[in-house]
């Protein structure tokens, strides 16, 4: 698997595609085309959403999984654009799909997306972080996010099924990812494997602080580098009275950024301080609210003012990880709820039981392994 891929190519991907804790590849629906199934109950226990669970790794399996690895979108295409699209494979699907594993206990369904991430994506700097089967190119650039993503599940993987081998890999990978994706003990968006160089900002919603902490490097190292990616973590938030976070920090400098605030990148910020503790008790009664009433949109500007009335089953699937790992199971309970919303209930469609849009033909990677992995923390709740 090899390509030529220029320097400026590179870059561009990383203010195009890297940007986005999303991979860019999701396509959410108006809510005006959503029909609820349901009134939210925000003190109703926890959903059993074991039949919903196996109906979507189903779908994945049978519709959306191709030799490589779990397509971005249902739909073929010829695999040429900027963007991923069509029957490509991201290495953010491949780390999505080993954390639902682990989460589930699926040693066999774990070994499997292992091994096929490992020969589709690995690189001398890093996990590529995307494929492209019809063109057979690797990309050169991996996506911080999604290799510490990966890292992790190894982690997870080792000790939920007591096998050293992962977490000696994970021990391996993690070293490559500092060597590489850290400078001066920050952290960095990407690597470019050709070139051996890395953009100029981080960020904010790839700053796992979880797995960064896990990282087999040198104590004093761990504390720099968890100091330095905390603290630019914790203060891009913007106010009280809108609760999100800040787009990008670029070192050079010194300052925040964002265009727009982008919902699932904001959640997955959260759901990363929420790891550890360090959430914002602003952030998770304003998810609140607003999963109560069905009223969480795709984009926002700075002060909190919505620019457009686009929902996901990505937005809530986010928010009920959170939940998960707040043990909001109130929380929890009503984001699945929202989530399902957006599933294909037609059992005649080829979507059955995933989540897309069905006169469209459109699902993407991103939606339905979100929602996968939502339905896998459920085993958090326990």
């Amino acid at each position: 698997m090899g390509s030529t891929f220029s320097k400026a190519a590179a870059l561009g991907i990383s203010l195009l595609l890297l940007t986005s804790c999303s991979g860019n590849q999701a396509r959410p629906v108006p809510s005006s085309a959503v029909t609820p199934t349901g009134t939210i109950r925000p003190d109703e226990p926890m959903l059993d959403t074991a039949a919903e669970e196996q109906q979507l790794l189903k779908f994945i399996d049978t519709q959306l999984t191709g030799p490589y690895g779990v397509y971005t979108n249902w739909q073929e295409t010829g695999e040429a654009a900027e963007m991923a699209t069509g029957h490509e494979i991201l290495s953010e699907s491949a780390s999505l799909m080993m954390r639902a594993a682990v989460l589930n206990g699926d040693q066999e369904r774990f070994d499997k997306q292992w091994t096929l991430a490992r020969d589709t994506f690995d690189m001398e700097g890093g996990f590529s972080y995307r494929f492209s089967p019809k063109q057979q190119k690797q990309y050169t650039v991996n996506a911080a996010v999604d290799d510490l993503r990966l890292i992790g599940a190894l982690y997870e993987a080792g000790q939920a099924f007591n096998q050293p081998e992962y977490t000696e890999a994970a021990d391996k990978y993690g070293r490559r990812f500092y060597d590489n994706n850290v400078k001066d003990g920050y952290m960095y968006d990407f690597y470019d494997n050709i070139f051996k160089t890395t953009n100029g900002f981080v960020t904010l919603c790839y700053i796992d602080l979880s797995v960064l902490r896990k990282l087999s490097i040198p104590s004093e190292l761990s504390g720099i580098l968890l100091n330095n990616m905390s603290g630019i973590l914790e203060d891009g938030y913007l106010s009280d009275s809108f609760p999100f976070y800040e787009t990008r920090f670029d070192y050079k400098t010194g300052q925040y950024s964002s265009e727009h605030i982008n919902t699932v990148e904001s959640l997955l910020t959260i759901l990363h301080l929420a790891e550890s503790n360090r959430q914002k008790p602003a952030s998770i009664r304003y998810i609140k609210e607003q999963v109560a009433s069905g009223t969480l949109y795709g984009q926002y500007t700075r002060d909190g003012q919505r620019t457009n009335d686009i929902r996901s089953t990505a937005i809530y699937a986010l928010t009920a990880m959170i939940g998960a790992v707040l043990r909001d199971q109130s929380l929890y309970a009503a984001s699945i709820e929202r989530m399902n919303e957006f599933r294909a209930v037609n059992a005649a469609s080829p979507l059955y039981g995933g989540f897309g849009d069905e006169a469209a033909g459109q699902a993407y990677s991103f939606d339905n392994l979100m929602a996968l992995l939502a339905y896998s923390y459920s085993n958090q709740q326990q």
